[in-house]
C-alpha cells in the first residue's frame, strides 16, 4: 500500500517535473526541472523493484546526459532563440496531429489498464532489475545487439573527431 502511494506521488511529481520543463522560458531552469523529472523517474524505478536501472537513471540520465545539456546551453546563442509570433498553417497542422496521436496513446493505455495493473510475483520483479540478470540477458541472448551498438558508437566517435578535426588552411598566393 505504501508503495503504490509513493509510486502514485512520483508520478504525479515526474508530469510536474515534466511541465515545469516545458512551460520554463529560461532554458538553464528547463534543464533543472528535467533533472527533477528524471530523479523522479528513477524514484519511481525504485518503487518498482529495480535499483539497478534506477542508479542507471540517475548515473547516464541526470548526470552525464544534463551535462551535455548544459554545455550545449552554454553554447548557444540564446539572443538568437526563435519567437512564438511565427505562427502558420504548418504549425496548425503539427499541433493538431500531435493531440490525435496523444489520443491515440490515451486511448491505447486505457485499453491496456482496463482491468488495473497487471499482478506481478515481486521476487520475479526484483529479480529482473538486479545487476546480474541484467548481465545474463546481456551477455547471452543479446550479445550480437550489444556488440553491434558497441561498433556503431565506436563508428560514430570516430565521425565525430574526424568531423571536429580543423583542417589546416591553405595560403593563397596571389603572386601573379
Amino acid at each position: 500500500m505504501t508503495v503504490s502511494v509513493l509510486f502514485f506521488c512520483l508520478a504525479a511529481a515526474a508530469i510536474m517535473g515534466a511541465l515545469g520543463m516545458l512551460m520554463s522560458r529560461n532554458p538553464v531552469n528547463s534543464a533543472l526541472w528535467l533533472i527533477f523529472n528524471l530523479l523522479c523517474v528513477a524514484g519511481l524505478y525504485l518503487t518498482l523493484n529495480a535499483p539497478f536501472i534506477a542508479v542507471v537513471q540517475v548515473l547516464v540520465y541526470a548526470g552525464a546526459i544534463m551535462v551535455l545539456f548544459l554545455f550545449v546551453i552554454m553554447l548557444l546563442n540564446l539572443a538568437a532563440m526563435p519567437t512564438l509570433h511565427d505562427f502558420s498553417l504548418r504549425h496548425a497542422i503539427v499541433y493538431a496531429l500531435a493531440i490525435i496521436v496523444l489520443g491515440q496513446l490515451a486511448y491505447v493505455f486505457s485499453s491496456t489498464f482496463k482491468g488495473g495493473f497487471p499482478s506481478a510475483d515481486l521476487a520475479d520483479a526484483a529479480s529482473t532489475g538486479s545487476v546480474s540478470s541484467i548481465a545474463r540477458e546481456l551477455f547471452t541472448r543479446y550479445v550480437l545487439p550489444l556488440e553491434m551498438i558497441g561498433v556503431l558508437l565506436l563508428a560514430a566517435t570516430i565521425g565525430a573527431v574526424i568531423l571536429a578535426r580543423r583542417l589546416p588552411r591553405r595560403s593563397v598566393d596571389n603572386t601573379d
